[in-house]
């Protein structure tokens, strides 16, 4: 049976090489609200990925959680594209939060077209950002919008529903929104350990 050797000796007699983590650099897309790019890694939405906001229902709060985000890219004159919105927009509603609906666009698809849909925009290079609501959408599916993302460079956001959170994801950040309590809780983030704070949804909006 081998010798036990205490790991701190090891590490100071320089026998182990150490790694240092490489933090990752800042990110060019803040998500707009204080709190929140203060509890994630690289103090916005991870760029050129995936990013899941889980929600138990629909109308509480997901859509103004990236508004600041729309605002700035359509202001930039980049489009944003909404993949089978459950509901039609109401343009009164975007508009008064400051998109500019000139660089807005909405493509009506169901089932696998609609992934097939974001995949493309998300692919092309052409979006600012992308969002979809997948009504099934499985590991495989998730990972094709990724690898778009990256391919494209491009903000990916699916709105899915809360209980898949207990399933893996290959989504670089994943986002939980409560109604009760009212608060969005950070589950999965590229760059860091989730951190344990959640956020008032209210201050997240």
């Amino acid at each position: 049976m081998g010798a036990v050797v205490a790991l701190d000796d090891l590490l100071q007699q320089r026998r182990i090489w150490r790694a240092q983590p490489t933090p990752l650099p800042a990110s060019a897309q803040p998500t707009g609200h204080a709190a929140l790019d203060a509890l994630l890694p690289t103090g916005g939405w991870p760029e050129s990925a995936l990013s899941e906001i889980l929600i138990p229902s629909e109308g509480v709060g997901e859509l103004q959680l990236l508004w600041p985000t729309l605002v700035r890219l359509t202001r930039s004159a980049e489009r944003v594209v909404l993949v089978a919105p459950p509901h039609v927009p109401y343009p009164q509603a975007w508009q008064a939060a400051g998109v500019d609906l000139r660089w807005l666009v909405i493509i009506q698809a169901s089932g696998p077209d609609a992934l097939w849909a974001t995949e493309q925009c998300l692919r092309s290079g052409s979006c600012g950002a992308v969002l979809c609501w997948p009504q099934r959408a499985d590991d495989r599916a998730l990972r094709r919008l990724q690898v778009a993302a990256e391919t494209g460079q491009t903000l990916a956001f699916a709105y899915r529903p809360l209980q898949e959170a207990v399933n893996p994801s290959p989504a670089a950040l994943r986002i939980a929104v409560d109604a009760r309590p009212a608060q969005l809780r950070v589950l999965k983030c590229r760059g860091g350990l989730p951190p344990s704070a959640a956020i008032p949804l209210a201050a997240g909006q």
